[in-house]
């Protein structure tokens, strides 16, 4: 690390001290679980306590985050003067191409001295095969599951998270507006994915953690479908939607086209979505649980007699992103059992979609910060279905 010094904190995505009172919350929470140290893997929580990024996080990398003391970040060597860049760690780590990172890590927590570390294993890139190479070299068997103690943290945002956050909301209202004015008949899904990304990128937003999503006419109505050269045609619906991304953290917007008349059950369908959105978010209230959001929103559905077109929950929880997911949803949804109370600084995205399967997809998203009051919309792009 010595030869990289120069490079600390030179592309910090924030102050060091906003990362510092990260770590100390962690250290909390790793310390009422009874462990000294935690192995921290998934890419979104070790950008969460040190700012690390990169695209290479698809080689194995962990943050040894230990109760007392500082943390040791493990990295490939190829990554070493980026994650220096990028953070303001002391103490970064690297294992050559062609060495087991789980002899590396196993090395890194013997020399730290560490006795009951615990391994966060529901990382993207820690697979049964790996976690059980990491408890054999580190002579734990098994090695305690530490998945849970960082997400809870994570979904109340700082000010300087919710700062970027609405960055990456703009962004998406950019691209989105793009998208919409590209709906013509004679353009192809490529045109409009082309304009959207151009218009995101265009308005500031960096590295997306998943595309955007664009279908049109039968295939609109299938969910998460993208882009693949459909040509627009009248008569068809179009299902647009997009997250902006500012310092890793995203902001996602959907909305709905017709290009000419729709039918008179597609405006009934899109006239339930849009009701049923306004009461998810008139419900979001501080010290609510998060069920209640969806709810609401499920009970105006059922009432319309669209619950087979729903099937989903309203929202999930957004703030820091890799791929091959924009949103938090692992971490804390708005839906039916989730007891945990709604608090200010939180984010949500609620996506409300209904779906004749095969034929068109209705409906709109907004990504909200709730505050004292209620959801604050981070939008003001019409929610109406647009005709073209």
């Amino acid at each position: 690390m010595d030869e990289f010094a120069n490079l600390r904190g030179c592309e910090a995505a924030f102050p060091e001290a906003e990362f510092a009172a990260r770590q100390m919350a962690a250290r909390a929470a790793i310390a009422a679980a009874g462990h000294d140290a935690l192995v921290v893997t998934g890419p979104e929580a070790i950008y969460w306590l040190t700012g690390r990024q990169t695209a290479g996080y698809f080689a194995f990398q962990a943050l040894v985050l230990p109760v007392k003391g500082e943390p040791a970040l493990l990295v490939r060597q190829l990554e070493l003067p980026g994650a220096a860049a990028n953070t303001w760690l002391d103490d970064i780590q690297a294992y050559p191409d062609g060495t087991d990172p789980a002899d590396a890590l196993a090395a890194l927590v013997r020399r730290r001295g560490f006795a009951r570390p615990a391994l966060e294993r529901d990382g993207w890139f820690v697979s049964p095969a790996l976690a059980a190479r990491i408890g054999m070299a580190l002579g734990i068997d098994p090695i305690p599951d530490g998945s849970g103690l960082l997400g809870p943290l994570r979904t109340v945002k700082s000010a300087i998270e919710l700062k970027a956050i609405r960055a990456a909301a703009r962004y998406a209202q950019a691209g989105l507006a793009a998208g919409i004015a590209a709906c013509t008949v004679g353009n192809d899904e490529n045109a409009v994915a082309a304009a959207m990304l151009a218009a995101a990128t265009t308005a500031g937003s960096e590295a997306m953690a998943m595309e955007p999503l664009i279908s049109s006419g039968p295939r609109s109505g299938l969910p998460h479908m993208t882009w693949r050269r459909r040509r627009l045609e009248a008569g068809d619906a179009v299902f647009l939607e997009l997250a902006g991304s500012h310092a890793r953290y995203h902001a996602a917007l959907m909305r709905s086209v017709w290009i000419g008349e729709p039918p008179s059950e597609a405006r009934r369908m899109m006239d339930c979505a849009l009701r049923a959105l306004d009461a998810a978010l008139d419900a979001i209230r501080p010290g609510r649980p998060c069920s209640v959001p969806h709810e609401a929103a499920q009970a105006i559905i059922d009432a319309a007699g669209y619950g087979p077109a729903f099937r989903k929950r309203i929202g999930y929880s957004m703030g820091i992103a890799f791929a091959p997911d924009w949103g938090e949803g692992g971490l804390l949804s708005l839906f039916t059992g989730v007891d945990r109370p709604i608090e200010p600084g939180m984010v949500f995205h609620l996506p409300a979609t209904l779906r004749r399967y095969g034929a068109w997809t209705v409906g709109a998203s907004e990504t909200v910060i709730v505050t004292k009051h209620g959801a604050e919309p981070l939008s003001d792009l019409p929610r109406a279905l647009t005709l073209r």
